[in-house]
C-alpha cells in the first residue's frame, strides 16, 4: 500500500494574519496609516506691560530669513520687533524709576540716566512721541531694564534683524514715493520735529515709523554705531530701507560733560531705538 504524505499546516500567525485581512475586506476598512504631526500654531503679535505702571508696548513677529549687508550674506532667525519706536511713555518708567515703590525701602540698584543737558524732547511732545537724543549705551541699558521687569529678553535688533524687518516691511523692493508719503515723517511733512507714533500708516510688515520719524539703533558686527530708517530730517529719497547712519561727533557737540554723558545726545533729537526679542 502506497504510503500517505502528511499534509503541511499553515502557521498560527499566518492564519491569524489571513483572517484580520479577511476582516478588513468584508468590513471596507483600509489600513490605519499614522496620524499627521500636529500643527504648531504661528506666532501671534502680544502686548507686553510693565508691572506696577500703566505703560505698555506691543511686538509683532517677523519670520525668519536671510538677508545681505555689505557683501556678507546673514541668516536671521524668526524674532519679534515692536510695532513702534520706544516711546517717552515706557522709557520715563525707567530713566525717573517709576517702577520703585515708594518710601525708604524703594532702592533697586538699577543704574538710570542722569539729568540731560537741556530738555531732551526739544519740546515737541512727550506722551506717545518716541524717545529722541539717547546715546546707544542709554537704549541697552532701557533693554537690560525691561528684561529683567518682564523676565523676556529683549535688545536693540542687529542690523541684519532691522534689515529683514525693513526688506519685508517694504515690500522686498525700495518703497515706492506714495508709499513713504504715507507712512513716514521725513523733511518734505514733519516741519522739523517728531511726531507721535503710529500717527501715519503702518508698513508692510504692520510696523509704525520704521522709515522716518525717529532713526532706530541698531547693534553692528564691528561695533560701529549706527542708526538705520532715517528720520525727521531726512529728504524722502534718503528715508526707507537703505538709510544708514554712523555716529558722529556732531551728535553730542554742546555737552558740557567730561568725559561726555553715556546717556544723552544733546545734539541728536533725531535718535531713537526699537527693540526687538527672539522668536
Amino acid at each position: 500500500m502506497a504510503s500517505i504524505e502528511p499534509r503541511c499546516q499553515p502557521e498560527p500567525t499566518l492564519l491569524l494574519r489571513g483572517a484580520a485581512l479577511l476582516i478588513l475586506g468584508a468590513s471596507g476598512l483600509a489600513a490605519v496609516s499614522p496620524a499627521p504631526p500636529r500643527q504648531t500654531a504661528s506666532p501671534q503679535a502680544y502686548r507686553e506691560s510693565i508691572p506696577r505702571t500703566l505703560a505698555s508696548f506691543e511686538m509683532v513677529p517677523v519670520p525668519g530669513g536671510t538677508v545681505t549687508i555689505g557683501g556678507q550674506t546673514s541668516t536671521v532667525a524668526p524674532f519679534y520687533i515692536a510695532r513702534t519706536e520706544v516711546t517717552w511713555d515706557l522709557y520715563d518708567v525707567f530713566a525717573l524709576g517709576l517702577d520703585e515703590p515708594q518710601g525708604p525701602a524703594g532702592a533697586d540698584a538699577v543704574a538710570r540716566p542722569s539729568q540731560p543737558y537741556g530738555a531732551p524732547d526739544y519740546g515737541w511732545g512727550h506722551a506717545g512721541h518716541p524717545v529722541i537724543s539717547v546715546t546707544r549705551d542709554a537704549a541697552e541699558a532701557f533693554c537690560a531694564w525691561l528684561s529683567t521687569k518682564t523676565g523676556k529678553l529683549y535688545r536693540l535688533p542687529t542690523e541684519a534683524e532691522w534689515q529683514h524687518a525693513a526688506t519685508l516691511a517694504s515690500g522686498r523692493e525700495a518703497t515706492a514715493v506714495e508709499d513713504l508719503q504715507a507712512i513716514a515723517w521725513h523733511q518734505g511733512n514733519a516741519e522739523s520735529r517728531t511726531h507721535p507714533v503710529a500717527s501715519r500708516k503702518a508698513d508692510r510688515l504692520g510696523l509704525f515709523d520704521l522709515f522716518g520719524n525717529a532713526a532706530e539703533w541698531v547693534t553692528t558686527r564691528d561695533g560701529d554705531r549706527v542708526t538705520r530708517g532715517g528720520s525727521f530730517r531726512d529728504p524722502q529719497e534718503r528715508i526707507g530701507p537703505a538709510a544708514r547712519d554712523v555716529q558722529t561727533e556732531d551728535w553730542n557737540e554742546r555737552d558740557p560733560q567730561l568725559p561726555k554723558s553715556r546717556w544723552w545726545l544733546s545734539d541728536a533729537p533725531f535718535v531713537g531705538f526699537r527693540i526687538v526679542r527672539q522668536g
